[in-house]
């Protein structure tokens, strides 16, 4: 979710969340947790929090640093360029500017030794420990973010609407995976949809982004969760929280369309020339690349080095120079020649389409995942030629160990759903009905051959 002024509701808080819980546990290790129990409000007993807290983030500071380079620390964080290591380090050190946040730490952690004395020393200590450091961040992200989200738009922005927010983009997560495998949740989307089952749902196909999303969907989805899976929604439990939104659903619908304009705003800008530069035309750039590459090596005569080749002695003759055409020359065509394509789409039988829908639902993929990712292919691509024998799925493993699992060139009918990206390595040896090990052979092999028509790849 992306919100004005916002940094840590995006897609990498998790990781920023697990390295500040890891760094915390080894910064609480051993004498650690003792030391916060026991301090007076000036020191009797023990350190004050003030001093309690300045050691606790020297020593996660520390911990951090150590962490730098590794995979989490390095992954990106925000849309803004920020990396995971970074958002973590700059929440620590608000935690230093808020200590509200650290008092409310520390007093959860005496109720848990109140009730179960040294618990850092039984089974599970980890587990307690970090869930109250996560609440500790959690608490303290929202803070943060709703600061700055309310100096970013001029008006009012609690913790509790930040929290708001989030939870309207988690059900229209929720709602999109829904209509997604609308055959496997029929009656699930039909009420929320608000009308009987059957027949395609032409909702899945309209709603595109959040912005629409209706609020009516929204709270029939939250009514629905009792009954398909097996808990209350956020709007119907008993907690007041969000209580008074279901009966408010002009107020859902502006908070969706909130967070929908921001998110295109800021996905344009993602994309504007001279933000982004190049990205998104990696994979053209690459077409073309092997194309010409291809057609020049397919040009040249056999026996020559195609890495030079000489002009021919009037190939910079002008129009003038030029001597008459000989009767015997070929004119040249009105249109260019077309290149054979294969076949992109084979005729499949009753039998074997039902098969490959149930395969793609157990990979949590779209029922008609790869008729359409198969259908979506350009039949004039250079690559799609070259790799006409191969399957569908070693196709889409080249392009991800080429360019990535997430290249914006890429239709969205070759992406799972849920993730934004090309399937998993393991969904695509799944599709192909082959071992993990067996489809890297292939695409490798698929690589090494696009490689050899374009020498210095």
């Amino acid at each position: 979710m992306r919100l004005p002024g916002t940094r840590y509701q995006e897609h990498g808080w998790e990781q920023v969340r697990k390295l500040l819980g890891h760094c915390s546990l080894l910064a609480l290790n051993g004498e650690g947790v003792p030391a916060l129990l026991g301090h007076g409000d000036k020191g009797e007993g023990g350190p004050a929090p003030a001093a309690l807290l300045e050691r606790y983030t020297e020593a996660v500071a520390t911990a951090l640093g150590r962490s730098a380079g590794s995979s989490r620390a390095e992954a990106p964080g925000n849309h803004y360029g920020e990396s995971v290591a970074e958002l973590a380090l700059s929440l620590l050190y608000e935690l230093r500017a808020q200590p509200s946040y650290w008092d409310g730490f520390l007093a959860a952690v005496a109720s848990e030794h109140a009730r179960n004395g040294a618990f850092w020393t039984g089974a599970g200590a980890d587990g307690i420990l970090r869930k109250k450091i996560n609440d500790m961040y959690a608490g303290l992200r929202d803070k943060v973010d709703a600061d700055n989200c309310q100096v970013a738009l001029g008006k009012p922005c609690s913790p509790n609407k930040i929290y708001t927010y989030r939870m309207l983009d988690t059900a229209y997560g929720d709602i999109a995976a829904l209509f997604a495998n609308w055959q496997v949740h029929e009656d699930q989307v039909a009420a929320i949809l608000g009308r009987a089952p059957g027949g395609l749902p032409i909702e899945a196909r309209q709603m595109k982004s959040i912005a629409g999303c209706k609020a009516e969907w929204v709270i029939r989805w939250s009514e629905t969760l009792d009954r398909f899976a097996g808990s209350p929604g956020p709007l119907h439990t008993k907690s007041k929280r969000f209580a008074s939104l279901k009966n408010q659903p002009d107020k859902i619908a502006a908070m969706l369309a909130e967070i929908g304009d921001y998110e295109e705003l800021s996905a344009n800008l993602d994309h504007a020339e001279g933000w982004a530069g190049d990205a998104g035309e990696a994979a053209l750039w690459l077409e073309d690349y092997w194309r010409v590459l291809g057609e020049s090596e397919a040009a040249a005569p056999e026996g020559t080095d195609d890495r030079l080749l000489a002009a021919p002695d009037d190939e910079f003759a002008g129009p003038e120079t030029d001597g008459p055409v000989p009767p015997d020359a070929a004119p040249l065509p009105d249109e260019p020649l077309a290149l054979p394509t294969p076949a992109l789409t084979p005729a499949l039988t009753p039998g074997q389409r039902a098969h490959e829908q149930a395969l793609a639902l157990s990979l949590s993929l779209p029922p008609r995942f790869i008729e359409l990712a198969a259908a979506s292919q350009d039949a004039s691509s250079w690559t799609l030629r070259m790799l006409k024998d191969d399957t569908l799925p070693v196709r889409l493993a080249v392009y991800q160990k080429m360019l990535g699992g997430a290249d914006d060139s890429y239709p969205d009918e070759w992406r799972d759903p849920a993730t934004g990206e090309l399937p998993t390595l393991q969904q695509l040896a799944a599709l192909d009905g082959v071992s993990m090990p067996t489809l890297r052979k292939r695409r490798n092999e698929a690589i090494a051959r696009l490689s050899a028509c374009t020498p210095g790849l």
